[in-house]
């Protein structure tokens, strides 16, 4: 009998989670030949989140929970939850039920076949949300796909379910600047898509601000191309280039018609344009070096508070 694994992170998310867990309960109770656990993952939250999540632990034993010391982000959560996962197969879902949970039958008699070692969901659509958002995630995946040479499918949710080989795989790649949706197509293992249309969250609120997308999409970027600092200095060459005929223009034309330089506007627009890439490529630069400055200080990616495998052990 296999065993299944549902990592489910965890912020404030206390009205959602005794929704999440009757619904996911009842679907996975239906799978024939199957076990599973449920290991949420509390990222610092500052409501009852783990007080709930204690109370189902329990009411339930196959209700697992680890709880960080302080948030470290959702990246954080999923790579905690992927290293105590005890499952022979691994799944990933948010708890406010915005993955169905109505996939997780067909996921796992699809790994069942050892045709894939991958079933993950993607939305058609982002009905229901704002759609500058729309917009922005739209071409996130646009720009991305050109610039990067692994693919990223539009849409993508890290709701998935994989093989303990595929798990082991991401788990190799311990970087501390981690972003899922990359790592998972990197590892370039088999994997099937399902699509649906957005569902709205179940209960509560979204943590995700506008500004947090932001900083999340630009660690896909810095994370999976280079290409940021080629255009810098392919930039730098281009400015050099234009620099050159410019004086070369001027002196020509002073040679010619003896007519003195004038112009302070077009001097001070060009001072002011060149100056603007040149910090903005400073810039590109010193984002790639915060990250290996983070890398390389080697501290971990999480810090447990405490786990459930703590309770059980002084119960013992």
């Amino acid at each position: 009998m296999k065993l299944i694994s549902i990592i489910v992170p965890c912020l404030n998310e206390q009205e959602v989670i005794p929704i999440f867990y009757r619904t996911v309960t009842e679907v996975l109770d239906s799978l024939e030949n199957a076990e599973y656990e449920l290991l949420f993952v509390d990222d610092g939250s500052d409501d009852r989140t783990l007080k709930v999540l204690k109370e189902l632990k329990k009411k339930d034993r196959r209700c697992r929970y680890l709880s960080f010391t302080r948030n470290f982000g959702k990246e954080a959560a999923i790579y905690a939850g992927l290293t105590h996962a005890k499952g022979d197969y691994v799944g990933l879902m948010d708890v406010d039920l915005q993955d169905p949970p109505k996939f997780l039958g067909e996921m796992y008699r699809t790994l069942e076949t050892g045709e894939y070692d991958c079933v993950a969901a993607r939305r058609t659509d982002r009905a229901g949300e704002r759609r500058i958002r729309s917009f922005f995630s739209a071409m996130f995946y646009k720009v991305i796909n050109k610039i990067s040479k692994i693919e990223f499918v539009e849409g993508a949710r890290d709701y998935r379910l994989m093989t303990r080989k595929m798990r082991d795989a991401v788990l190799k790649m311990g970087e501390y600047n981690r972003f899922s949706k990359g790592l998972f197509s990197w590892v370039g293992f088999r994997t099937k898509w399902l699509s649906y249309h957005n569902v709205e969250r179940a209960a509560g609120e979204t943590k995700w601000s506008f500004g947090k997308l932001l900083r999340y999409s630009l660690d896909g970027i810095m994370g999976f191309s280079t290409l940021p600092l080629s255009l810098s200095s392919y930039g730098g060459i281009f400015f050099c280039g234009a620099a050159f005929l410019a004086i070369l223009f001027l002196v020509v034309r002073y040679l010619i018609w003896h007519d003195p330089v004038q112009g302070w506007t077009t001097l001070m627009c060009a001072m002011l344009l060149i100056s603007g890439v040149q910090l903005l490529c400073v810039g590109i630069l010193g984002q790639y070096l915060a990250r290996i400055y983070l890398e390389v200080k080697n501290r971990p990616v999480y810090l447990l508070k405490e786990t459930d495998e703590e309770e059980t052990e002084n119960e013992g």
